[in-house]
């Protein structure tokens, strides 16, 4: 048996029972539970010795789990800047602003994950609380059209480079190269 699948379907009796019956913890149990947002599986797990590391957080805020990511970082399970990028990443605010205001460190690559997958108002978030930022934001962002996000990532002083305007031609974004374009993006002939 797989302890970590009942963690995994939120089926807490039979965690339970399995423990109970010498059914030793696998690793990733509490990541499963966390990832689900399975929380009184999470929490037994964790009373009864089961290990978790940084993906437990990661995991929780990832797919939005707010109530699991606080248990976690309440009880002392360690998280990195990949928890604020995964919050990021799937536009879970909430998780993203837990985090930081938890100390949870964070890195550009919040800025672009935001940015890739067009939650204007996680990138504004972290922007606005000093998160860096660097080019890949602005291409990223017009790689996927993400025109609004563009906007706001060029008017706030996030750079740019040719590869904006390359990744919008790439991908057929014309607003996102007419936005570049007229706003001073450079250009060359693989655009």
């Amino acid at each position: 048996m797989h302890i970590c699948w009942a963690a995994l379907n939120g089926h807490v009796e039979i965690l339970k029972y399995a423990h109970e019956n010498g059914c030793p913890w696998e690793e990733d149990t509490c990541q499963h539970a966390a990832k689900n947002g399975h929380l009184e599986c999470l929490k037994y797990a964790h009373e009864n010795g089961c290990p978790w590391d940084e993906y437990t957080c990661c995991l929780a805020a990832r797919n939005g789990h707010l109530d699991c990511l606080k248990y976690a970082h309440k009880n002392g399970c360690p998280w990195d800047e990949k928890t604020c990028l995964f919050a990021a990443e799937n536009g879970h605010l909430d998780c993203l602003k837990y985090a930081y205001e938890n100390a949870c460190d964070w890195n550009e690559g919040t800025c672009t994950v935001a940015a890739d997958n067009g939650h204007l108002e996680c990138l504004k978030y972290a922007h606005e609380n000093g998160c860096q930022w660097d080019e890949d934001t602005c291409c990223l962002a017009a790689w996927n059209g993400h025109l609004e996000v563009l906007q706001y990532a060029h008017e706030n002083g996030c750079p740019w480079d040719k590869n904006t305007c390359g990744f919008a031609a790439a991908c057929g974004r014309l607003e996102c190269l007419k936005y570049a374009h007229e706003n001073g993006c450079p250009w060359d002939e693989e655009t």
